[in-house]
């Protein structure tokens, strides 16, 4: 027996690149349709480099209860479980400190050398202090508040996207976007077949280990990725909430899998911040993880399986 054919195809989306793998080629046509219209549609709601998005009416109308759609409404609500399940390692309201690190607008058009120093701004204001109400799709955001859902929606996103084409389509969808992965319907005999590095842009199978993902989701997050300089100093996106500026330096990637994406994503973002203190935080949580150190150290724990290399 033959073994089942997948399509693909790949298109720039959210600053990143957006794959997509079905097991029904002749779906794959549809299912672009449906995954470009979803990853608008978030971009719509969630960029914070759109004037026109919903984040960013937010910003405009600080300090009173503004109705949202029912999507951001769903976005928020991600962002604030990954805030209270880290204990706010993961907080929404980074937003002024990812700026403050030069982080303005997408990383395509951004100054990757930046002649003035990094501001930073101390501690994130605290993700409890956005008010949700998602029976009603109404939040307040409090004056002063910027908010960056980048450590949650994106990963969301892929969820969201592969389960829609998994349920319309009724086959096995693999959504990828950036370092998150996320898999929905039956998956192939020998699992999807995903080569996990630094960045998944140039991820090697001859050199990088390969997973078998038959469900859920996988998050990488680096810190040697979407990097920049500001007065000589290497600067990256991920944000420690407690200080305003970047974590201390010890991991230069994080993989984690999960039961979604979202998940995946919250976690890898929490091991970043958490530095060495992140293996014993992922095995209490149950959570297969990678962990390369600045040095390609790799640490495995909570029963990451064998890696192989094609």
């Amino acid at each position: 027996m033959t073994a089942p054919t997948l399509a693909s195809t790949r298109f720039p989306a959210l600053g990143t690149t957006a794959e997509l793998v079905v097991s029904d080629p002749a779906g794959l046509p549809a299912a672009e349709e449906l995954l470009r219209a979803e990853l608008q549609a978030v971009d719509q709601a969630c960029s914070r480099f759109r004037d026109d998005s919903e984040i960013a009416g937010l910003h405009r109308r600080a300090g009173a209860a503004v109705r949202i759609s029912p999507l951001l409404a769903e976005a928020l609500q991600v962002a604030l479980r990954a805030a209270e399940l880290t204990d706010g390692l993961v907080d929404p309201t980074v937003g002024q400190a990812v700026l403050d690190l030069g982080y303005d607008r997408d990383y395509a058009a951004l100054d990757r050398d930046l002649a003035a120093p990094a501001r930073t701004g101390g501690e994130a204001p605290g993700w409890w202090r956005i008010t949700l109400d998602r029976v009603r799709c109404e939040v307040v955001v409090p004056r002063g508040v910027r908010l960056d859902l980048g450590a949650t929606a994106k990963a969301w996103a892929a969820d969201r996207a592969s389960a829609a084409i998994a349920r319309e389509l009724g086959c096995g969808v693999l959504v990828g976007l950036g370092g998150d992965l996320a898999v929905a319907g039956p998956a192939p005999a020998a699992g999807w077949q995903v080569v996990v590095g630094d960045d998944h842009a140039t991820a090697d199978p001859e050199r990088d280990p390969v997973l078998s993902l038959r469900s859920g989701g996988l998050a990488s997050s680096s810190t040697v990725c979407r990097t920049w300089r500001r007065a000589g100093r290497t600067v990256h996106h991920i944000v420690d909430p407690r200080t305003g500026d970047l974590p201390a330096a010890c991991w230069r990637t994080v993989s984690v899998a999960a039961a979604s994406c979202a998940d995946a994503n919250t976690a890898s973002t929490a091991a970043i911040v958490l530095a060495e203190r992140a293996p014993e935080w992922l095995a209490r949580q149950g959570l297969p993880s990678r962990l390369v150190a600045l040095d390609g150290r790799v640490t495995q724990v909570a029963g990451w399986p064998e890696e192989s290399v094609a």
